[in-house]
């Protein structure tokens, strides 16, 4: 019988304590779930918005580079099937899909490459 009280005393929870606060529980989660959103979530929402962008402004002539490193010449565009066709070469065309599109890279004007020659 004694065993069975000193069990229950060892196992029972502390009767002189205060219950913690349930808030004070959450509110780390609430700011782990806060320094995600800014630092992870956000800026992976900003860059997908700034690709979009990118891609929905894409025209003909526009020297692009292609996820695979294939650089070329946009030479048309298929908006209903959002396809790129893109010059490699002299009556080289190659059809891509617009989310292949790395990046378009910037051409300095006539002017500007004057100045350096």
């Amino acid at each position: 019988m004694h065993d069975s009280i000193l069990a229950l005393m060892l196992f029972a929870p502390p009767t002189g304590g205060q219950t913690p606060n349930p808030f004070v529980q959450i509110v780390p989660l609430v700011l782990i779930f806060v320094v995600f959103y800014f630092f992870m979530i956000r800026p992976q929402q900003k860059k997908q918005k700034d690709r979009e962008k990118l891609l929905d402004n894409i025209k003909r002539g526009d020297r692009v580079v292609t996820i695979g490193g294939m650089h070329g010449t946009v030479a048309g565009i298929e908006t209903e099937k959002k396809t790129v066709l893109v010059q490699v070469a002299d009556n080289v065309k190659i059809k891509f899909e617009r989310s292949a599109i790395a990046n378009i890279e910037k051409q300095e004007t006539g002017d500007k490459l004057a100045e350096k020659e």
